[in-house]
């Protein structure tokens, strides 16, 4: 349960910082800027969507879980700020958050083949 309420905050949220981009941003931000914004707001909204997709696997796959939300907040959120705050520093967290989603994927992809392996063997 908790997975799906996950994601459905980071998809609705990435909703949010999707039109404040295109709205509010999209005048201030150079080219570039705004594109990191919207990779930000793109590697949130995947996450999310799995995230949903992830919550039919029920518990078994809560390490996954955790290590994707997590770096999902990571990855996106030291994204937005740093272009909203231009405090380049907060780049060199971006990466710290993308190796926690691997590690999530990791973690599923893992459970999954384990769950697969029991349910031939039964």
């Amino acid at each position: 349960m908790i997975t799906a309420q996950l994601g459905a905050i980071l998809a609705g949220s990435g909703v949010v910082f999707g039109a404040f981009g295109t709205h509010a941003l999209s005048e201030t931000l150079s080219i570039e800027r705004l594109e990191t914004y919207e990779t930000a707001v793109r590697y949130q909204m995947y996450h999310g969507l799995a995230l949903l997709a992830i919550a039919t696997f029920g518990s078994k796959v809560v390490w996954a879980v955790w290590f994707l939300f997590g770096g999902t907040l990571l990855f996106s959120g030291s994204l937005y700020l740093l272009i909203l705050t231009d405090r380049e520093w907060l780049g060199m967290i971006t990466p710290v958050g993308g190796v926690l989603q691997l590690i999530g994927w990791i973690f599923f992809i893992l459970r999954v083949r384990t769950s697969i392996k029991v349910r031939r063997i039964s």
